[in-house]
C-alpha cells in the first residue's frame, strides 16, 4: 500500500503556496482584499512664475521625493520649453530651459499622489558629520553658552534637538537665544546649534494639504538624525513630529527654485482632494514600479475581460466536486452545470433556468421523434445541434417581438452542450424512465444555479483575478476531495431504518 504522506504533503504546498502568494500581493502591490475599496489621493499643482529679462533663462525646480506619499502621476506644462526631470543621489528636479524670456513667465508641474501610510524618515546610512558653524564674533560667546547649557540637560543627539526645540520657543527666552534670534531666524538658528555639536540636521520644506486651497507656500522645517531615522522639528512653532497632513516636498536640504535668466521668481501651490479605486490605484503604482510583467493586467482589456470569465471555472469546478463527491447529488454530465452557470452569468438566474427549461424541453420532444428514424450517432446529434440552434433562433426572435429583452441573452447558452445534455437524458429517459431524468435534471439545475452563486459573488470575482495563488488554493482543496471514499451525505438515508431499531 502506498504512502499517502508525499500527497498531504502536495496538498499543504499548493495550499502554503496560494495563501502566502495572495498575501504577498495584497501587502506588497497594495491590492485591496475586498472589492471596491476607495483610497484618497491629492492631485497638486505647483506654479512657478518668474519675470523673464529677455536672456536665454534656466529654471530649476525640486520635485517632492516623500516616502509617505506615493507619485502616482506627473506631469509639466510649459509651452516653449524645454524639460528635463533629473534624479540624483540628492533629490528629483525638473529644469526647464529655453533662449529668450521676457516678461512674465508660468510654469505648471502637476502631481497625483497617494499615502503609503510610511510616516517614518528612516535611512540606514548615517550622514556624515557636518561642519561646526563659524559663529560671528559678537554671538560666539552667546551661542557657546546657551548650547552647553542645552547639552547638560540631554543624553541623545535627538534629546538634545528636543530640547533645544523648547529652549527656542519658549515663553520667557533667556538673554541669549533673544541675541541670536536677532540675526538668524528659527530655523537656521536650530540647525546651526545643531552642527556646532555634530549633529546631522538640514532644512527641508514641507506643504500643508489641505483640500481646495490655493496660492499656499512651501513652510520650512528641520530633519535631525538619530539612530537610522531623521525626525521632524517645526523650529517656528516648537512643535515634534509629523503632522498627518503634511507633504515633504524637497528633503535635499538646497533650495527649491533657482531661477537664472529671470526675477521676481515665486511658486504657489493649489490642491485638491480626491477619492479612487483602491485597485486602480495599485495597478497604476504597480505600472510605474514596472511590476505588471507577470500580472494578467498587463493583457489587452479583451483578453483581461476573457481571463475574467475563465478563471471562475475552477470556482464552480470547487462547487461540483463538493456537491458530487461529498453531497452525492446526481448530475446530468460531470461539469455541464458549471457552463450553465457562467451562461446563466450572462443571461441572470431568473431568464437562464426559464431559456434551459423550454430549450431542453422541445429538444426532447423534437429527439423523441429522431429516435424513431434509426440514425447512426453521429447523425443524431448533429440533427439535434442543429434543432437547438434553432430552438434558440425562435425563442430569440419571440422574446424581439414581445419586446423580452431579457430572452435576448438566450443566445449565451452552450449549444454544444445542450445538444448533448438533451441526447443524454433521452437515453436515459429510455434506459431508466422519466424519473431519473428528473433526477439528474434537477440535480444539474440545482448545482448551476448554486455554482452560479459562487461565480457571481463580487468577491469571488475580485479574488480569483486579482489574487491568483487563491487557484493553488483551490487546485488543493479539489486534490483532497478526491481522497475521499467515505459515504455521501444523501447515503445516509438508507441508514434510517437502522436508527429506528431497538
Amino acid at each position: 500500500m502506498h504512502s499517502r504522506k508525499p500527497f498531504y504533503i502536495l496538498v499543504a504546498l499548493l495550499f502554503i503556496a496560494g495563501i502566502a502568494a495572495s498575501v504577498y500581493r495584497g501587502i506588497e502591490h497594495s491590492v485591496p482584499f475586498v472589492p471596491g475599496k476607495q483610497v484618497q489621493s491629492w492631485a497638486v499643482d505647483a506654479k512657478v512664475s518668474f519675470r523673464g529679462t529677455g536672456e536665454p533663462a534656466e529654471v530649476s525646480f525640486s520635485l517632492p521625493e516623500d516616502p509617505a506619499y506615493e507619485i502616482l502621476v506627473e506631469n509639466a506644462t510649459s509651452p516653449g520649453y524645454g524639460l528635463t526631470i533629473t534624479n540624483n543621489a540628492i533629490d528629483r528636479r525638473a529644469i526647464w530651459s529655453v533662449r529668450s524670456a521676457t516678461g512674465t513667465q508660468d510654469l505648471y508641474y502637476k502631481v497625483t499622489l497617494i499615502p503609503t501610510g510610511q510616516d517614518k524618515l528612516l535611512d540606514p546610512n548615517e550622514p556624515q558629520a557636518p561642519a561646526a558653524y563659524i559663529w560671528p564674533a559678537t554671538e560666539q560667546a552667546a551661542a557657546e553658552q546657551a548650547i552647553e547649557e542645552v547639552w547638560s540637560r540631554s543624553a541623545t543627539n535627538l534629546s538634545f534637538a528636543q530640547q533645544l526645540n523648547k529652549v527656542l520657543n519658549a515663553n520667557e527666552r533667556s538673554q541669549n537665544i533673544e541675541l541670536l534670534l536677532t540675526s538668524n531666524t528659527p530655523t537656521k538658528l536650530f540647525i546651526r546649534m545643531l552642527h556646532s555639536k555634530g549633529i546631522p540636521a538640514k532644512e527641508v520644506s514641507g506643504l500643508y494639504l489641505e483640500d481646495q486651497r490655493r496660492r499656499q507656500q512651501l513652510s520650512n522645517f528641520v530633519e535631525v538624525y538619530n539612530d537610522g531615522e531623521w525626525h521632524l522639528f517645526n523650529a517656528e512653532d516648537g512643535s515634534q513630529g509629523r503632522p498627518d497632513n503634511l507633504l515633504l516636498w524637497d528633503r535635499s536640504g538646497t533650495s527649491v527654485l533657482d531661477v537664472i535668466g529671470g526675477v521676481n521668481s515665486q511658486v504657489n501651490f493649489s490642491m485638491l482632494q480626491d477619492t479612487r479605486s483602491a485597485l486602480a490605484t495599485a495597478i497604476d503604482v504597480m505600472k510605474n514600479d514596472n511590476a505588471l510583467d507577470f500580472s494578467l493586467y498587463q493583457l489587452p482589456l479583451e483578453e483581461q475581460s476573457l481571463f475574467k470569465g475563465i478563471l471562475l471555472i475552477p470556482i464552480g469546478v470547487l462547487v461540483v466536486v463538493f456537491l458530487r463527491v461529498l453531497i452525492g447529488i446526481k448530475t446530468s454530465g460531470t461539469f455541464m452545470p458549471v457552463l450553465i452557470a457562467l451562461a446563466f452569468i450572462q443571461t441572470t438566474l431568473f431568464t437562464g433556468l426559464i431559456g434551459f427549461l423550454l430549450i431542453v424541453a422541445f429538444g426532447l420532444m423534437i429527439r423523441s421523434y429522431l429516435s424513431e428514424l434509426n440514425l447512426l450517432l453521429i447523425s443524431r446529434i448533429s440533427a439535434v445541434i442543429i434543432v437547438v440552434i434553432g430552438i434558440i433562433g425562435l425563442f430569440t426572435l419571440l422574446s424581439y417581438k414581445f419586446g423580452l429583452s431579457e430572452g435576448l441573452t438566450i443566445t449565451f447558452f452552450p449549444m454544444i452542450i445542450l445538444a448533448w445534455t438533451i441526447e443524454r437524458m433521452s437515453i436515459l429517459w429510455e434506459e431508466e424512465g422519466p424519473k431519473e431524468v428528473i433526477v439528474q435534471g434537477g440535480g444539474s439545475l440545482f448545482v448551476a444555479t448554486l455554482a452560479y452563486l459562487a461565480m457571481s459573488a463580487t468577491w469571488v470575482q475580485h479574488w480569483v483575478f486579482n489574487f491568483l495563488g487563491i487557484h493553488l488554493v483551490i487546485l488543493a482543496l479539489v486534490l483532497l476531495m478526491g481522497q475521499y471514499t467515505g459515504y455521501r451525505l444523501l447515503e445516509l438515508k438508507r441508514f434510517k431504518p437502522l436508527a429506528g431499531e431497538k
